[in-house]
């Protein structure tokens, strides 16, 4: 059975993603921030407390909606066996290349007995522009009357329309990582390469996953 590519493509709402901002077809605006978990088993009473309360203050500041996404992936550990298989072959130390061929085979057994998860947490903030009414009807307006507008005009107003509603965005953005350093939470804002990366490991889950760092 084949697949009609572009008929796939038509359920993906994304239109571009440019300097790390994700257009979609309806012109709304994404991004995508990075943030770390936090052990609240390590902490103590106040620190739990004062953890939950920069939290509350951070929801509360919000007057806009945002997105928390939470992906769990069973770990490839591959890439770390062939590393270390490497470091064997490369070993002249014989006795260090026994512990390196017997801590192989822990790791193996290890990961075959137990299902190693790795968690990612990321934070969605959007911004979606309205749709202004006398822009509309300046179109009309200029089809009436035969006057069409040249594709330079087009472009230059699609460009600075995006540059505006980036703006709005970015303060989004800069409100949201704001509140998360405040509770102790490391981010990292994603661009254009690792937000690539997540969707194509959204749709093909069996590739090996690359590391996105935490600022």
């Amino acid at each position: 059975m084949e697949i009609n590519a572009k008929a796939t493509q038509e359920f993906v709402p994304i239109k571009e993603v440019r300097d790390g901002t994700i257009i979609l077809k309806d012109n709304s605006l994404r991004a995508i921030i990075m943030a770390s978990s936090i052990n609240f088993a390590l902490k103590g009473a106040d620190e739990r407390n004062a953890i939950l309360y920069q939290f509350q203050v951070f929801l509360n500041s919000l007057d806009f909606p945002v997105q928390i996404v939470v992906q769990s992936r069973e770990l490839d550990i591959r890439p770390y066996l062939a590393l270390l298989e490497q470091r064997e072959k490369s070993q002249v130390n014989e006795l260090m290349k026994i512990q390196i061929e017997e801590y192989i085979g822990f790791i193996k057994d290890f990961t075959e007995n137990t299902n190693v998860m790795t968690k990612n947490f990321f934070v969605v903030v959007s911004y979606t522009p309205a749709v202004l009414q006398g822009k509309i009807n300046k179109g009309m307006l200029s089809g009436l009357f035969g006057k069409k507008e040249k594709k330079e005009d087009i472009k230059r107003g699609q460009e600075e329309s995006f540059e505006e509603n980036r703006t709005q965005l970015e303060q989004r953005i800069a409100v949201v990582e704001q509140g998360l350093v405040r509770c102790g939470i490391r981010i990292a804002r994603l661009g254009t390469e690792e937000v690539t990366e997540i969707f194509y490991r959204v749709f093909n889950p069996g590739e090996s996953e690359k590391s996105i760092k935490l600022g």
